[in-house]
């Protein structure tokens, strides 16, 4: 019964944190690595994709520009009208490069050359997250001021006055403490999870179909590859989702930020 024989993983290495440790390209600059050049490639890719996008446009548009136009229009429409209302135009420019450097470096977890997502790096999450942070709280103290901002934030419209000493800390703690952190790491979770998924699918089933001799392990080697390919159209729309999802929560924020009452 020699297919039922236990595998020998003396040679294989499972997947896992380590899985996402690069060292730098060179030793003198720590903070160039893979996923900088991926993140200043993705930038050049959508500046190049918004300038073609936006260049010769006709009354009757080209395969090209059909495909510029339902980006735009997308965001445009389900996220920055839908959630901002008359302010959109202000935050469109934000939310469309926001969404597209999400959405490219999340993608790069399923091309064939890079198969690592940017995001799956907290750093990076953590960056875009902070940055949306200051971006919301600086629209509302513009809008308010300091103290009207934190009062409409801290205190909604309704709230008897003798609830104010237990609605205030949790206002404060959910609207300007929580809120970077569950943005950053839903999408780095996401990213970790489902690339990790990958891993071990792929690594694994080569390791079965290649490196092991009994025949039920080389079936679910081959299983497990085939397998994979599901998985990849999962993290496809996994990327996307989470891409849509980080922009809504930025027009959410900056929506709830300059709103007259909350």
């Amino acid at each position: 019964m020699a297919w039922l024989m236990p595998l020998d993983t003396g040679g294989f290495e499972a997947p896992g944190v380590s899985s996402f440790d690069f060292p730098p390209l060179f030793p003198g600059a720590p903070w160039l690595s893979r996923y900088m050049i991926q993140a200043v490639v993705s930038v050049a890719l959508i500046l190049a994709f918004w300038v073609i996008m936006a260049r010769k446009n006709k009354l009757v548009p080209s395969k090209g520009q059909y495909v510029g136009e339902t980006a735009y229009f997308f965001v445009r429409n389900s996220i920055a009208r839908d959630m901002l209302g008359h302010d959109f135009r202000t935050y469109l420019p934000l939310l469309i490069a926001l969404f597209s450097f999400i959405l490219v470096n999340n993608l790069y977890g399923i091309f064939p050359l890079t198969l690592l997502p940017t995001t799956s790096h907290v750093g990076w999450c953590y960056g875009m997250a902070g940055m949306v942070w200051f971006i919301y709280n600086g629209a509302g103290i513009a809008r308010h001021g300091v103290w009207g901002y934190l009062r409409r934030t801290t205190l909604p419209a309704g709230v008897p006055w003798y609830m104010a000493w237990l609605i205030i800390p949790l206002e404060f703690a959910s609207n300007i403490l929580v809120r970077p952190v569950t943005l950053s790491l839903r999408l780095f979770a996401n990213m970790f999870a489902g690339h990790l998924l990958v891993l071990v699918f792929v690594l694994g089933g080569e390791y079965l179909l290649v490196n092991s001799d009994p025949i039920f392990n080389k079936i679910a080697g081959a299983f497990s590859l085939i397998f994979s390919m599901a998985i990849f159209g999962l993290e496809l729309f996994v990327q996307s989702l989470q891409a849509f999802i980080f922009t809504v929560l930025t027009a959410q924020y900056i929506s709830s930020a300059i709103a007259e009452e909350h």
